[in-house]
């Protein structure tokens, strides 16, 4: 048995790896700014909760003690938590070292240290820290996830337009996938290779306006597909393809099956 604490542990990656963690039979902490109360769809039985904050360091001693490994799954997409997520990411990899933590892995982005695009490069930022980490680290790099094409759709629906970006495919992947890729890691046997990086992504590519029709077939939306471009630093990441890596394609859930099941959960 492993003991992980799971930092960001309420969020969408995070709660995966700790249901799959907890059903392999290992021991869980979950860090997070704020502890779900009993009942929540945010809170699995069998986990410990603790609330605190990486960019003041409170709470993450007690979340941290006796854990082998800590599963770093923190988003920081706006404003003070975007400019503090590599502070962040220092903060609590110093705190592990001093708990006596051997192990940490964090989640990160496809090749987002090409890119311009500002939540990319504090991404980026924060895999520098992790790689003059003293802990054993390993960063998980995935795709764009499968909520992300579905909100883009979702938000253009509202007015009767399903955006479809110019010369754009995806790589998505599920949230569920990208969490096993992090238990795996995480469990990962003690490498001579001290940080490592590890890319995964979704298992098929689909140009983004297919990923529409499919979106529109599976909600029944009445909205209408229109292309358009996409400028800015991430118009340019998407049209280079750097969100691709279809040699490295990884899970079984795929944009379909996944819109799919959250349709059978509504």
């Amino acid at each position: 048995m492993t003991t992980l604490c799971v930092a960001g542990g309420t969020g969408q990656v995070g709660r995966h790896v700790v249901r799959l963690a907890l059903a392999a039979g290992h021991e869980v902490s979950v860090l997070s700014r704020h502890v779900p109360p009993p009942g929540s769809e945010k809170r699995h039985d069998g986990a410990t909760y603790h609330a605190g904050d990486v960019t003041t360091g409170v709470g993450l001693a007690d979340a941290l003690a006796g854990a082998d490994v800590v599963v770093d799954c923190l988003e920081g997409q706006l404003g003070k938590a975007r400019k503090q997520f590599a502070d962040g990411g220092s903060r609590l990899l110093e705190s592990a070292h001093q708990a006596g933590t051997g192990k940490a892995v964090a989640l990160s982005i496809i090749n987002c240290d090409m890119s311009n695009y500002s939540y990319y490069v504090s991404k980026a930022a924060k895999e520098r820290v992790y790689a003059k980490s003293p802990l054993e680290t390993v960063v998980v790099r995935a795709t764009q996830f499968h909520s992300l094409v579905d909100m883009v759709f979702s938000a253009g629906a509202r007015i009767r337009l399903i955006p479809s970006f110019k010369g754009v495919e995806f790589q998505a992947i599920s949230p569920a996938d990208v969490a096993q890729a992090l238990l795996e890691a995480a469990l990962e046997r003690v490498s001579a290779e001290q940080h490592r990086v590890r890319t995964v992504g979704g298992p098929e590519v689909m140009a983004m306006k297919d990923m529409a029709v499919s979106w529109k077939g599976a909600t029944g939306s009445r909205g209408r597909i229109v292309e358009l471009p996409l400028p800015g630093p991430m118009g340019a990441y998407l049209r280079a393809g750097q969100n691709l890596v279809p040699e490295q394609a990884y899970g079984s859930e795929t944009f379909v099956s996944w819109l799919e099941k959250r349709g059978e959960t509504l």
